[in-house]
């Protein structure tokens, strides 16, 4: 990757594990940490990012964990136990079983009585994995087994809950940043709708369909959960807002999320500086009024998958990376020409951000920056958001999270 090749020093773990098992060898990470002297470790997005025993293990050996304490990461990381705060805190949540699925039967009785479809997540769980939508009895056991079992090889935990499952909802998420010392702001909203398969694909800052009151009442709420279990680092809470813009609070993510840099172009705060800053013991140099949105942000992720053939992922070397630039433009990513795309980990080639004064200005930046985007050597996603930035649907902002299965899908089978 990129990166590495501008580290001062870079080191191979896991040598004889598996990929994944790589990322997720607690000991081994420390164990490096210790022999070069490490004093802190970002964790990043994924694997061991929201692991409250990976940050405990850091506390533990005084190594400083970029990211929120581990008894925070406990209570709200967790996604079962994170329902019980906001509960508690009264923050509406989407009706659920509160604990881990024991057996079969307790989730066929959930199911019944909910009525179905309902949706199976992994505790511990994220981008998608772990996740499953039921839409019947007879699909029921069967997907929380395999929910299950994907949750293990993710995340090292089998522990998965089920709830009701909202038909047509948009996913709103907002970025809180809080510090030791008690301080906490949100920076305002996102819009993640535009996803399949759970996994996000577009995101926007801020939400173009949010009525403020909404936006001012999910900010709040978002800050209150947080103060409730003292969180001190970056941090997202995710909502679900269904057609008469009545929220749930569906998660919370304990880390630095992909998408968080259309806030970043929005509000002018550079988070993972914050972020930073806050583990070193630094109190937040911001307040709540502070935080002055300006102008709208867009993101495309771009990943190395077919969008014509169900978004099949798509490894292979790049043997032509050309990056877009301009006023307006930010590239991140971890590629070049000659890098391989490997197919162990997340297809994600790199991240395409756009802004603009305006959500129709984002738009129109994006579209010329994604024509410039020159990718060879494998499929990318760049003709399915091309598209998506030419849907009437779109662009009149009627999108819910079923927005590509309903516009798309049919095109892809």
């Amino acid at each position: 990757s990129l990166f590495r090749t501008k580290a001062d020093e870079s080191y191979l773990i896991g040598r004889d594990k598996s990929p994944l098992g790589a990322y997720l060898d607690i000991d081994e990470i420390i164990k490096l940490a210790k022999a070069k002297a490490v004093d802190a470790i970002h964790p990043g997005y994924g694997f061991l990012a929201e692991n409250a025993e990976f940050a405990a293990k850091c506390e533990k050996e005084g190594i400083t964990f970029i990211g929120p304490s581990s008894s925070a990461m406990e209570a709200l990381g967790d996604k079962i136990k994170s329902k019980i705060v906001a509960n508690n805190a009264k923050v509406p949540t989407i009706p659920g079983i509160q604990k881990p699925i024991e057996n079969d039967e307790q989730a066929k009785d959930f199911a019944k009585e909910a009525g179905y479809p309902v949706i199976i997540k992994a505790s511990f769980g994220g981008g998608g994995r772990g996740m499953r939508v039921v839409n019947n009895e007879k699909e029921l056991i069967e997907k929380l087994h395999s929910a299950k079992s994907e949750a293990k090889q993710a995340f090292g935990n089998d522990a998965i809950f089920i709830e009701k499952y909202l038909e047509k909802p948009k996913h709103i998420e907002v970025q809180i940043l809080g510090d030791k010392f008690g301080n906490i702001v949100h920076l305002f909203e996102r819009d993640c709708s535009i996803q399949r398969r759970h996994q996000k694909l577009i995101e926007e800052a801020p939400s173009f369909s949010l009525p403020y009151n909404i936006r001012k009442a999910m900010g709040e709420a978002a800050v209150t959960l947080a103060k409730a279990i003292n969180y001190d680092s970056a941090g997202t809470l995710e909502f679900l807002v269904d057609k008469n813009n009545d929220f749930f609070f569906m998660e919370m993510n304990t880390r630095v999320q992909v998408e968080h840099t259309v806030t970043e172009m929005v509000t002018g705060v550079d988070i993972i500086k914050l972020q930073i800053k806050v583990a070193a013991g630094e109190k937040l140099n911001i307040a709540q009024d502070d935080v002055i949105l300006y102008g709208h942000a867009i993101e495309c992720r771009i990943n190395a998958e077919d969008p014509e053939n169900d978004f099949l992922p798509s490894p292979g070397v790049l043997t032509k990376y050309i990056v877009p630039g301009g006023n307006g433009i930010r590239v991140d990513s971890h590629s070049y020409q000659g890098y391989e795309i490997s197919p162990y980990y997340d297809s994600m080639i790199g991240k395409l951000i756009a802004f603009g004064i305006n959500r129709e200005e984002a738009i129109a930046k994006m579209k010329r920056a994604l024509s410039e985007y020159i990718i060879e050597g494998i499929d990318t996603t760049i003709p399915f958001h091309l598209e998506v930035f030419n849907n009437e649907l779109y662009l009149e902002g009627k999108t819910s999270t079923n927005f590509i299965e309903e516009n798309f899908s049919k095109k892809n089978n």
